[in-house]
């Protein structure tokens, strides 16, 4: 099986990830398609983001006084 060449550097992954930190946006992801695509994705901020499954489960049954 023969090796095939890469359709993308590692200079233009960092290049797209500096764009989007130089636009504000907080990177989740990066992932590249077998053509060479390179997709930025953005990380979801605004989400509660629970250190446990417990800890969730507080938040969904907590008292509203």
């Amino acid at each position: 099986m023969t090796r095939r060449l890469s359709t993308f550097r590692q200079s233009d992954v960092a290049r797209a990830v500096k764009a989007a930190q130089a636009a504000g946006l907080a990177i989740g992801t990066v992932e590249i398609t077998p053509d060479g695509t390179i997709r930025v994705v953005v990380a979801d901020t605004g989400a509660i983001a629970s250190a446990s499954p417990f800890d969730q489960w507080k938040v969904d049954h907590a008292r509203q006084n």
